[in-house]
């Protein structure tokens, strides 16, 4: 394309807008032209704005350094300057609820990486390789909102990306029950070692609010729309146990699964890794080759090893065997602030880029 498009990073200090930031570097369709934090923040070059709270593991851009933070709250302002915006604000689900619509009147697409909306029925809740048919609800949202470009599409959860493709990839064999155990980063909560020390050598039984999202989150990635709203599925049931674990970025699945049809082991890894969806027929930037790939070795996938699956874009599963109980056990692996956060956000942005629904103002 001859003009890349104009990006905005809503929260763009913070760990996942910094992660966006670190992504689009070099972005072969996207631009980032503007930052935008809270009040205390703003006026501030980046590179001041951060100092040293820059929690990715390579070095700050030298493109965004020099970008004068703006006030996030100041949204015309913020819109005019900017295609489209990506959303990590930092706010209570209410003030996210309101902001991003205020964004999205504005005439200004909003990718947002929160929960705020992702059970607003016609918001679309999107992993591109699963349900890129949902974004089209978007035209009923945007009959709501009075608007003719400006939109919300959100991802969903960090934690549902290491078993929610395999339920997609599975669906011909109808799972119906789930019971999944997730072993979570501590990057989920935005945090580092330096940040949260207490965590070396630990594990927290509890992250607040994540079971249900762990939960009800890939029934509506396995719904269909229906007169201009999402419905959920009613399949499978699944069940949650949400871990903080001592590791920096990579959450991890002990995950157990009952089907209607009873498949074989070999069919099971045939779907897993013949997998693929519209990003990889468009050749989306961001998607990965495969999207899911299958690791024969008993003591794989690994976060050292594995975490970084596809530039941190693929997801690893391992250790698939029929159980005593269930009808088959598995472990996956996904990057939380790669596929599971900014990654997948900017990954749904190329899609809805491709697709028609992002354009220059």
């Amino acid at each position: 394309m001859s003009e890349k498009l104009k990006v905005g990073i809503l929260g763009g200090t913070g760990m996942v807008g910094q992660r966006f930031i670190s992504l689009l570097e070099d972005h072969p369709w996207f631009e980032v032209v503007t930052i935008a934090a809270s009040e205390r923040s703003a006026g501030k070059r980046y590179e001041d704005a951060v100092g040293s709270r820059w929690k990715m593991t390579t070095p700050m851009p030298e493109a965004v350094k020099d970008i004068v933070v703006m006030n996030v709250s100041e949204v015309e302002k913020v819109a005019s300057t900017v295609d489209f915006v990506f959303s990590a604000v930092d706010m209570t689900k209410d003030e996210i609820r309101a902001i991003e619509e205020e964004y999205a009147k504005t005439e200004t697409p909003v990718v947002s990486n929160n929960s705020a909306h992702r059970w607003t029925p016609d918001v679309p809740m999107v992993i591109p390789e699963i349900n890129p048919e949902h974004i089209e609800v978007i035209e009923a949202q945007k009959k709501r909102l009075n608007t003719k470009r400006g939109f919300i599409a959100v991802k969903p959860n960090c934690s549902i990306q290491s078993y929610t493709p395999v339920l997609a990839a599975w669906k011909e064999f109808e799972p119906v029950e789930v019971v999944a155990t997730t072993y979570q980063a501590i990057s989920g909560a935005g945090k580092t070692f330096k940040d949260w020390p207490e965590m070396e050598g630990n594990v927290i039984p509890y992250i607040g609010g994540e079971e249900e999202k762990s939960e009800q989150e890939p029934l509506k990635i396995l719904g269909k729309v229906v007169d201009g709203t999402i419905k959920k599925a009613d399949s499978p049931l699944i069940t949650t146990q949400c871990i903080r674990v001592p590791v920096l970025n990579g959450h991890t699945a002990a995950v157990f699964i009952r089907f209607n049809k009873k498949p074989t082991k070999e069919q099971l890894i045939k779907k897993i890794r013949s997998y693929s969806g519209v990003p990889q027929e468009l050749l989306l930037p961001s998607a990965p080759k495969q999207f899911i790939q299958y690791l024969e070795d008993d003591n794989r996938p690994q976060v050292t090893l594995d975490v970084d699956y596809e530039n941190g874009m693929g997801i690893s599963i391992g250790r698939l065997r029929e159980d005593t109980l269930f009808d088959f056990k598995f472990v996956g692996l996904s990057h939380n602030t790669v596929r599971g956060a900014a990654g997948g956000g900017i990954l749904c942005a190329e899609l809805l880029k491709a697709k028609g629904y992002i354009q220059a103002k």
